[in-house]
């Protein structure tokens, strides 16, 4: 057991830790989009919270920003660039924690997870938007009826 071997053995072993804690958020974030789906599907609308979305599409991000950015998880560990002959024991081992598979997984349900906030935003803007045009034409209902009143007291007044 030399040093780089134990490198190689840590390396690939901290990246399926990382791996596992990832799979976890992910799945707590499907926890979270799950009974929205389910709400949509059975009524057809569903009570829409803005703050939740956000923070749905900020935990997306963030285990999407871990798993591509800080980890690494693909890259191989900089051991095997002075060391070659250790190469297979890096792709036995990647393969044996199926490291690549789970993170085209992890990436998979990301962008699942990524499309569903953004259906869900753009539902809750819908449903600003909706608010805000029945608002405007109440108003000017409001202001036709104002202004016919104005109209039929100064024809009175005459």
């Amino acid at each position: 057991m030399s040093p780089e071997r134990l490198l190689v053995i840590s390396d690939v072993l901290a990246k399926s830790v990382v791996l596992a804690h990832d799979e976890r958020r992910v799945a707590e974030v499907f926890e979270v989009i799950e009974p929205f789906a389910r709400e949509l599907a059975t009524r057809g609308k569903a009570r829409l919270n803005r703050t939740g979305i956000l923070r749905l599409i900020g935990n997306a991000l963030l285990v999407q920003h871990r798993v591509s950015g800080r980890v690494a998880i693909t890259e191989k560990p900089d051991a095997l660039w002075d060391r070659p002959d250790l190469e297979r024991l890096y792709a036995r081992l990647e393969d044996e924690y199926e490291l690549q598979e789970r993170v085209d997984t992890l990436n998979r349900k990301l962008a699942v997870i990524s499309e569903t906030a953004t259906t869900l935003a753009d539902i809750i803007d819908t449903q600003r938007s909706l608010r805000l045009e029945l608002i405007i034409v109440a108003l000017i209902a409001l202001e036709i009826v104002i202004t016919f009143y104005q109209i039929l007291t100064s024809r009175a007044g005459h």
